[in-house]
């Protein structure tokens, strides 16, 4: 059924219930705005009606805003034509004969709660929440709300939610006046909407024009003064290239200021060119991808269903494998937990029950959910358990042999429908499961740490995989509230694949003369959490030189071996481990740059590219000079633009489903900035042509030196450019065209 609204009258007493239907959260799509506008305009004026109350459609929302997918439509110039929503709005909603009430249950969130906002009064249950969190996703409220809001709650409380994208609970609303009452239960929703309704009507209650309100809004020099702590606020904590919260504080003070007309025409100005901003393109396509990775061609879609998964056993109590232990019986799963002897099994035991009191004494966890949690965990030094499994998650040390002889233990202890998985980060599946019987039931699952607290479960198939294993993996890492994201088998998979480039290219800086505290300042001045050689600290240098020589050895016509990971390995500068790495170390693991502390390892590195490229040491000098007057901009195509190309094979190679599948596991694993979309979309935002060009142009100035191979544009960036196709449509697009590649 096309979204859309209708309505009912009682013919007693004159009030109309006029439903927004669009299931299950009643998104506001154009047509059932076209709808919205039509309806509202017939009770209007139908002369039986008294009053008009606005709901949502079936049981979980008013509505949650504007219909996003649609809204793709509209920022291509593809989507149908929106009627004029605040015209409408004000003309039909607020200021219409008849008085209006929204009868909210759930959420009204963005576009559904400027709708709230417009009526003449609103009645929420009490567990509803209402917000603006339209800066989310790049944009500004645009159907009134950056005036209406202010008017109702203040304008420092509406500028916190709007800039924080907070919703307020329904008594909060209260309180603050986006909600005039509040019922405690659904049924009593309407009655409540309806008394009030003809309250309205018989003259005994005023009707609240929110446009009209003047008394929160104070003189124009208190809000102005209000703004400007607001900008303050974006200046300090906004990363450079997102303008949109700045222009939703200039809407507000306009209207604050100049009057609602002035303003609400200001709101229009501003959301007209910041939908437009790669910004937005690329927070929206976040938002709608990572609600795509679990949708995967041949394997959701084969009218099989997902068994689940009630009791999972973990080999290993370390870090990871606790906090895996972690993740499931916060979510209500059993646990067996394996170690080879009782003193790491109850150190592996004391991290869980660690990690779980943490947020006991943060207050997000009550002590009795702690004592349910523990209670789900059992431990074990043998294979006690084990037939209760339904999956098994070996997350022992990152030894072939030893993980070779487990999964031969497990096919021998495991039931035949047990799923068996790795949480290697580095090795083959297939190699992993060669001495088994039992590889259509091996599946990756690499967790990232910690895993408890971060979201990505990458999920590594084989050819040999069976299709229901994959999808009762899928439904596995929802029900433990990770995004999961299939990927195939390779060396590094698919995150640590497309990144390997990113700290070779800054080691390759580095041994040409750059300061490498400002490589790491400018990578997190474009966004990433940290730089490539303070990452390179975090996971330890020691794993940088083992997972480092694997794609040298696996890539070797496109990798740089610098000698800088190993000489600061022998330097015992192995990064947070011991303290000093790239940076030094406090107690609270506060990094200050090491300086001269390593000026020796850093000079020697150097020497040893300059000794690999004594035949051509003039052409090594010029790069040396370019690469010294490199600007900010420089440094991160430098970087950046080999992750990219990487990236760009691994969308060719059909390793991952999607190529949103890969941007939103950079994002949720490398905190690749959302903003900026992940890896592909940057590119495509900026034009694959575009990408090649600046790629060729640096394999061009180090080709004299042997090293043009790193930056060369892949088969697949080229015939992109060629074609003026993006990269996350080429493989469809290109056609016959892919099996050359």
């Amino acid at each position: 059924m096309a979204p859309s609204t209708y309505y009912s009258i009682d013919s007693q007493s004159g009030v109309a219930l006029l439903y927004l239907s669009n299931p299950p959260v009643n998104a506001l799509h154009p047509s059932l705005l076209s709808s919205f506008a039509e309806n509202m305009a017939l009770l209007q004026a139908d002369a039986s009606v008294k009053a008009i109350i606005i709901t949502g459609d079936g049981p979980s929302a008013f509505s949650a805003g504007f219909d996003i997918p649609q809204f793709v439509k509209t920022q291509s110039g593809s989507g149908a034509k929106l009627p004029d929503v605040n015209a409408m709005l004000t003309a039909l909603v607020e200021n219409g004969p008849k008085p209006t009430v929204a009868a909210i249950k759930g959420s009204a969130l963005g576009g559904g709660c400027e709708v709230a906002m417009a009526t003449n009064a609103r009645v929420a249950t009490a567990k509803s929440v209402l917000g603006l969190p339209e800066l989310q996703l790049g944009i500004i409220p645009g159907f009134g709300g950056t005036q209406r809001l202010p008017r109702l709650v203040g304008i420092q409380k509406a500028m916190e939610m709007m800039l924080t994208s907070k919703p307020l609970k329904a008594v909060e609303a209260k309180n603050r006046g986006l909600v005039d009452v509040v019922v405690a239960n659904d049924d009593d929703l309407l009655p409540a909407a309806k008394q009030l309704a003809l309250a309205m009507a018989n003259g005994t209650t005023p009707r609240t024009c929110a446009l009209s309100k003047t008394d929160k809004i104070g003189p124009p020099m208190a809000a102005r003064a209000m703004v400007q702590l607001g900008r303050m606020q974006v200046a300090k904590n906004t990363p450079p290239g997102m303008k949109h919260p700045s222009m939703c504080l200039d809407a507000i003070l306009v209207g604050a200021t100049e009057g609602p007309e002035a303003g609400i025409k200001k709101e229009a100005e501003v959301f007209a060119e910041v939908v437009q901003h790669d910004v937005s393109k690329s927070l929206v396509h976040v938002f709608l991808s990572q609600r795509l990775t679990s949708k995967i061609r041949g394997v959701t879609d084969s009218g099989l269903r997902p068994r689940p998964m009630k009791c999972v056993a973990i080999i290993g109590g370390g870090l990871m494998g606790s906090g895996i232990a972690t993740a499931c019986v916060l979510n209500g799963i059993d646990v067996v937990l394996k170690e080879v002897n009782q003193k790491f099994l109850e150190g592996g035991m004391q991290r869980v029950a660690a990690n779980l009191m943490s947020s006991v004494k943060k207050g997000r966890m009550t002590k009795e959910k702690y004592e349910q949690c523990m209670s789900r965990l059992k431990g074990t030094i043998t294979y006690e358990g084990f037939d209760r499994a339904d999956m098994v998650i070996e997350a022992a040390l990152e030894d072939i042999g030893l993980k070779q002889k487990i999964f031969a233990e497990l096919e021998q202890v495991c039931r035949k429908d047990c799923i068996l998985s790795t949480n290697t980060s580095t090795i083959d599946i297939n190699v992993v499961g060669a001495k088994t019987n039992a590889i259509n039931r091996i599946i990756g699952n690499h967790f990232f740490s910690p895993a408890h607290i971060m979201k990505l479960l990458e999920i590594i198939k084989t050819d040999s995989t069976d299709k229901q294993v994959i999808l009762d993996t899928i439904a596995f890492g929802k029900a433990i509230k990770k995004v999961p994201v299939v990927v195939g088998n390779c060396t590094g998979f698919a995150v640590n694949r497309v990144f390997f480039p990113y700290t070779m290219a800054a080691c390759l800086l580095v041994d040409l003369g750059v300061d490498p505290y400002r490589i790491d300042k400018v990578i997190k001045a474009f966004g990433m959490p940290m730089g490539p050689l303070r990452l390179a600290d975090l996971v330890g240098i020691e794993v940088g030189v083992h997972v480092g020589g694997q794609f040298v050895q696996n890539f070797s016509d496109r990798t740089y071996a610098s000698e800088l990971m190993h000489r600061m390995r022998d330097g015992d500068r192995l990064g947070e481990k011991n303290k000093k790495g790239f940076y030094n170390y406090d107690a609270k693991r506060r990094a200050t740059p090491a300086g001269r502390d390593v000026e020796a390892i850093l000079a020697a590195s150097g020497a040893a590219l300059d000794a690999k490229a004594a035949n051509t040491a003039a052409q090594l000098r010029q790069i040396k000079q370019k690469v010294r007057s490199f600007s900010d901009k420089d440094i991160v195509d430098f970087i950046m633009l080999p992750v990219v190309n990487e990236s760009s094979r691994v969308v060719a190679e059909g390793i991952v489903d999607k190529a949103s599948d890969l941007d939103i596991a950079s994002v949720l694993s490398m905190g690749f900035p959302p903003y900026r979309g992940g890896p592909i979309k940057m590119a495509d935002l900026r034009g694959a042509a575009s990408v090649r060009d600046r790629l060729a142009s640096f394999a061009a100035m180090f080709t004299p030196v042997g090293l043009g191979g790193f930056f060369e544009p892949c088969d697949y960036l080229q015939s992109c450019a060629r074609a003026g196709v993006t990269l996350a449509d080429g493989r469809s697009a290109l056609g016959t065209q892919m099996a050359r590649l």
